[in-house]
Formats: C-alpha cells, sequence, structure tokens
C-alpha cells in the first residue's frame, strides 16, 4: 500500500514536471526516511522517470532504492528469482521500453545480486544495448 505523503509526492512531481534536488532531499528525508517499502512505492518512483524531468541526484537516489529493495528487501535475499524479475522488467520496460534510467537501474540490480533470472539479465543487456544504440544515433544526427 502507497503511503500518502508519497502520493502527495508524486502528484506534486507530475503536476510540476521536474524533480529538483530539493525534492530528493524531501524524498529521502521526509517522504521515504526508511527506503522502499513494497513494489507500489518503487512502481510510483519508477513512473516519475517517464513524466518528469530530473536533477541527476533522483536518478542516483532511484537507482540505489530499487536495487537495495529489490535485491536486499525481496525474498529469497540476495538473488532474484524470476518473479521478482518478471515484475523489475514489467515495471522497467513500461510496455514501451525501458529509459536509459531504468536501463541503469536493471544493470545495477544484476550486478548487485549474487544471482539473476535470465528474464531479467537478457531486459538489462537488451536495455543498455538500446540505450547505447540510441545515443549513438543521437551523436551522429548532431555530427551531421
Amino acid at each position: 500500500m502507497i503511503n500518502l505523503s508519497l502520493q502527495v509526492f508524486c502528484n506534486r512531481i507530475v503536476a510540476a514536471g521536474r524533480i529538483t534536488a530539493e525534492d530528493v532531499q524531501a524524498l529521502t528525508r521526509n517522504v521515504l526516511p526508511d527506503g522502499l517499502t513494497c513494489r507500489d512505492e518503487a512502481d510510483m518512483l519508477i513512473a516519475l522517470d517517464r513524466v518528469a524531468t530530473s536533477d541527476a541526484a533522483f536518478g542516483d537516489y532511484l537507482v540505489t532504492s530499487v536495487v537495495d529493495f529489490a535485491v536486499w528487501g525481496e525474498r529469497p535475499t540476495g538473488y532474484i528469482d524470476a518473479e521478482v524479475a518478471r515484475w523489475l522488467v514489467g515495471s522497467l520496460g513500461n510496455g514501451s521500453g525501458p529509459t536509459a534510467l531504468a536501463a541503469r537501474i536493471a544493470r545495477e540490480v544484476v550486478r548487485e545480486a549474487q544471482a539473476s533470472d535470465e528474464a531479467l539479465i537478457a531486459f538489462a543487456l537488451a536495455a543498455n544495448r538500446h540505450i547505447a544504440e540510441t545515443k549513438a544515433s543521437a551523436m551522429m544526427l548532431l555530427a551531421a
């Protein structure tokens, strides 16, 4: 279940269209001082990446928080099983493909876990390859 302060925080961010460093401080100090406690909270923050521009501090916070929750908060501890992998792939991919931040989260979860289900490993590899190709295409367009 989502805590009300997180819902209010997300509503404010969506209305503003951006996440500032001050917002990240408020999130860590007041809204989620103990980190993520459920998948719904993680899903809400992952979704913010798609609807708001963000300060780099948000990306760092979200990567750390999702890694901590998925690898060390979910069971079995330290491992990403098929069920957790399905949740992460669905949330990070959001049906339309991952953002650069979502690709980074997937990569870091795989890196931190002692073992990961193959679905998450495949997603992380494909997501990071897609992001790299997109960046390369953008660089070529800028150079032209």
